[in-house]
């Protein structure tokens, strides 16, 4: 689940370039890697990539703030 979170993430946030020193559990907001509009196309690639549906509610920096964050998300509402 994190290795298709920070694909995309790598993809279409770091110009395609891996950066090592990005860790998964490293926050989107404070690294700057993710600004308060890439959490929305994040949102989006979740629902469509894992077909789940994210609430209002659950548009937190607890759910959607690092890549291990996601997954875990991801991984709760699948279950």
């Amino acid at each position: 689940m994190q290795d298709s979170i920070r694909k995309f993430i790598i993809e279409n946030f770091l110009a395609g370039k891996d950066d090592p020193t990005f860790k998964n559990d490293d926050s989107f907001l404070d690294s700057r890697v993710i600004d308060s509009t890439g959490i929305l196309e994040l949102i989006d690639f979740i629902e469509d990539e894992h077909g789940v549906s994210v609430e209002d509610d659950e548009m937190t920096t607890e759910n959607f703030d690092s890549v291990a964050k996601v997954a875990a998300y991801v991984e709760r509402k699948i279950a």
